[in-house]
């Protein structure tokens, strides 16, 4: 009994964990005109990249870019003092990357999303 009872309790912990780590950020989110051709939802693609990477999403967005099937969710997760980029493809919801960003590759994505799209 006290097994199944410790299991309830580190169940119960890993879900507060993951429900705080897997807030909503504000909508709506960048790409969110593109969510009419995604197969996967959202919240989805968010879950699937905190199975792959431990941490807080800090941003996320439904980009057209090389890569699967073309249509993926980006998303920044912060955890254990880095940023990683975890790529969830929209279309089939495995993951397509798995890096850590460095600062360089962060200054350029952020000058990319402040030029005007065409």
């Amino acid at each position: 009994m006290n097994i199944l009872t410790l299991a309830i309790a580190a169940g119960t912990l890993a879900a507060t964990a993951a429900g705080a780590a897997v807030a909503p950020l504000p909508t709506p989110f960048k790409g969110h005109e593109l969510s009419s051709q995604a197969k996967v939802s959202l919240s989805q693609a968010r879950a699937v990249a905190m199975r792959a990477r431990v941490g807080a999403i800090v941003d996320q967005e439904l980009e057209k870019e090389p890569g699967g099937t073309g249509l993926r969710y980006a998303f920044d997760v912060k955890g254990r003092g880095a940023t990683y980029e975890i790529g969830v493809d929209a279309l089939t919801g495995r993951v397509i990357e798995n890096a850590r960003e460095t600062a360089a590759q962060a200054a350029q994505e952020a000058l990319a999303d402040q030029a005007p799209r065409r």
